[in-house]
């Protein structure tokens, strides 16, 4: 079997590697449960060639998410559930409904608009769902995935009840909120590490809160702040070597003048 630019094949060798007896053993053996971690994986991969600005990792990386909906699909279409053609049927009829400003005569929208259009539609979609007897969880937070990242879970929470009015509408109540869950922690360090480790969960929570009301991605803004420790800390690593030193030589004083040359130099 050669490679194709056709998705057909790369169905025709999920199916092959599917296959009793003639397939292969490791991939006869998954499940939808076993494979959802590879997927998960496969989307944070994706999103760091974005990160790293790398198009042809990208293009590999695509490729990779893509077999997990193949391979999704494809036990799925054993089962009798469904197949990969309803997988795309369903995302094509979800698009169209959802845009009636391209598709449809809503006619033209702003970016704030459009937004509020998906909403409403969204929540149209519910009612159709709950009206055919397949009601969802009820709650204004329902329908957020708890295999989410925290980080991410936190924001979409957040935002859930942001739209019911459970919201501060000043960034700098939201700061306020984190000088008081920080003090909090202060108050905890001399008592139960327990309690002290809490707080520091409600520390993260308003931290996120605060991305959120400056519109930036915190799953995003940690990852970029992850670089630069790791960039400045390897820029410690290069001083030191070129006095024939490895950090744990090093006092934390002389790292931390390091730091602050590498920070400098930023």
């Amino acid at each position: 079997m050669t490679p194709s630019r056709d998705i057909g094949r790369l169905l025709a060798i999920m199916a092959a590697l599917r296959t009793p007896k003639t397939g292969c053993p490791w991939d006869l053996e998954q499940n939808f449960a076993t494979i959802a971690p590879y997927t998960i994986e496969e989307a944070y991969e994706v999103a760091d060639a974005i990160a790293r600005d790398d198009l042809t990792d990208l293009k590999d990386e695509l490729g990779d998410l893509l077999l997990q909906v193949v391979f999704h699909a494809r036990m799925a279409e054993e089962l009798g559930a469904f197949a990969f053609g309803d997988v795309v049927e369903a995302i094509t009829a979800k698009l169209i409904r959802r845009h009636p400003h391209v598709f449809g005569d809503a006619g033209p929208h702003t970016t704030h608009a459009v937004e509020g259009l998906w909403e409403r539609i969204k929540a149209q979609e519910k009612q159709e769902k709950a009206e055919r007897g397949k009601p969802e969880h009820a709650g204004a937070l329902a329908g957020v995935p708890v295999a989410f990242p925290a980080l991410t879970r936190a924001l979409k929470l957040q935002d859930k009840a942001s739209k019911v009015g459970f919201d501060w509408n000043d960034p700098r109540a939201v700061l306020h909120k984190i000088r008081e869950e920080a003090d909090e922690i202060e108050a905890a360090l001399d008592g139960d590490p327990t309690a002290a480790a809490g707080e520091v969960g409600d520390l993260l929570f308003a931290a996120v809160n605060l991305a959120r009301h400056l519109r930036a991605d915190p799953e995003a803004m940690l990852r970029q702040t992850n670089q630069k420790f790791e960039r400045r800390f390897a820029a410690i690593e290069q001083a030191l070597a070129a006095d024939g030193k490895k950090p744990q030589d090093a006092t934390l004083a002389e790292m931390d003048a390091l730091w602050d040359e590498a920070k400098a130099r930023e």
